[in-house]
C-alpha cells in the first residue's frame, strides 16, 4: 500500500482549476493502488490509469458500494465509522473515517467560507431522528458548531418544539447571528404549530422527510416555512454519509460548493458520459477531502450543473430507495 499524506492545508486553499485537477489526478491514482474495491471498478470498465489526465475522466465509483463493501484508502486503522439515516428496512451506507481531524477541517473551513466565524452565531437544532444513534456525520457536524458557537443558547432541541419556539421568541437578533437548522420534515412539524415574526434568522434545510410525511417539492417547502419564519429565503445544506464536506444554498436551491468540492452531472442512460450545463442528469461529486475513503462519487440524486460551478438538487432516481438526507422528489 503506497502512503500518501497530502498537504492539508494545501487540499482546503485550492486556488486554480489547474491546482484542482492535478490533486484530483494525485488522489485518483493513490485511491486506485490503495483500495481494492475502486480499483476492481476502474478495471472492469476497461479505464486504462494513462488515459486519465483530466478530472472529467476518473470514474465515479457508484454510491451504492458503500452499503455492502468496504470502501477504504488509508493503512491506517479506522477511527471513526459513520452510518447513513435510513429507514428499517433499507441496508445502511457506511462511511469509514481513517483521520477525523480532516473531517472537522472540511466542514469548519466550509462553513466560515459560506457563514463567517461560528462563534458569532447561536445555533439550534432540530434534529430528532438523527440523535437517535450515535453514528450520524451531520450530527457530529452540528454538534461542533454548538460547541464552537460559544452561546449559552445553543443546543439541539430533538423534537421539543415548545421549548424552542420559547427560546426562538427570546433571543436578542441584535447582538447574535441565529442559525436554526433542522430536518425538513422536523422543519415543517414546526411551522404548522407555530408561527414566527423572525426576519433575521438564518433557518437551514438539511432534507430528509424518511417516511414522516409525503413527499413535497423543495419549492414548496421553502414556501412554507418562509411563510412560517417571515424570511424572505430558506437556507439549505447538501451532504450526506459517504462525503466529508458540504455544499450550501441561501436562496433559490442553487447549491455553491467549497474549492475542494465539485460537481458533475452524468447522462442518465449512458453514467460514463458527463453532461453539459442545464441539462438535467445524475450528480457525480468529487470530494477531496474524502482521499482516505472514495473521492469520486456517482449518487443517486437527479440535478442541473450551471454555469460558474453552483447547482440544483432537483430529487432522486426513481429506482432509489429512500434513505439519507435529501429525499424530495420535483
Amino acid at each position: 500500500m503506497k502512503n500518501f499524506s497530502p498537504n492539508k492545508n494545501k487540499i482546503f486553499s485550492i486556488s486554480s482549476i489547474d491546482e484542482f485537477n492535478d490533486i484530483a489526478l494525485e488522489i485518483f491514482n493513490y485511491q486506485y493502488d490503495n483500495c481494492e474495491l475502486y480499483r476492481v471498478f476502474v478495471n472492469y470498465l476497461g479505464v486504462k490509469l494513462n488515459d486519465v489526465n483530466h478530472y472529467e475522466k476518473i470514474p465515479f465509483l457508484p454510491i451504492e458500494f458503500f452499503k455492502n463493501q468496504r470502501v477504504y484508502s488509508s493503512s491506517n486503522p479506522v477511527e471513526k465509522t459513520f452510518t447513513s439515516s435510513g429507514t428499517t428496512s433499507s441496508e445502511l451506507s457506511n462511511h469509514y473515517i481513517a483521520d477525523l481531524l480532516v473531517y472537522y477541517k472540511s466542514f469548519r473551513t466550509s462553513f466560515e467560507l459560506f457563514y463567517g466565524n461560528i462563534s458569532d452565531y447561536c445555533v439550534l437544532a432540530l434534529l430528532p431522528s438523527y440523535l437517535e444513534g450515535q453514528t450520524s456525520s451531520l450530527v457530529f457536524m452540528v454538534k461542533d458548531l454548538i460547541n464552537r458557537s460559544t452561546d449559552e443558547n445553543s443546543g439541539f432541541y430533538l423534537d421539543n418544539y415548545e421549548k424552542l419556539t420559547k427560546k426562538l421568541n427570546k433571543l436578542n437578533f441584535k447582538n447574535r447571528k441565529v442559525l436554526l437548522i433542522g430536518v425538513t420534515f422536523a422543519l415543517l412539524d414546526l411551522a404548522e404549530k407555530h408561527s414566527f415574526k423572525l426576519p433575521d434568522i438564518i433557518v437551514m434545510e438539511t432534507g430528509g422527510m424518511k417516511g414522516r410525511r409525503k413527499e413535497i417539492t423543495r419549492d414548496e417547502v421553502h414556501r412554507i416555512l418562509c411563510k412560517c419564519f417571515n424570511v424572505n429565503s430558506i437556507h439549505s445544506e447538501y451532504g450526506m454519509t459517504e462525503l466529508l464536506s458540504q455544499a450550501y444554498s441561501k436562496e433559490g436551491g442553487i447549491f455553491n460548493t467549497p474549492p475542494w468540492m465539485k460537481i458533475l452531472i452524468r447522462d442518465v442512460n449512458d453514467p460514463l458520459t458527463l453532461l453539459e450545463n442545464n441539462k438535467t442528469g445524475g450528480i457525480n461529486i468529487i470530494d477531496f477531502a474524502n482521499y482516505n475513503s472514495c473521492s469520486f462519487i456517482a449518487t443517486q440524486d437527479l440535478g442541473k450543473l450551471h454555469p460558474g460551478g453552483s447547482f440544483e438538487m432537483l430529487g432522486r432516481f426513481d429506482t432509489s430507495d429512500i434513505r439519507g438526507c435529501n429525499l424530495m422528489i420535483e
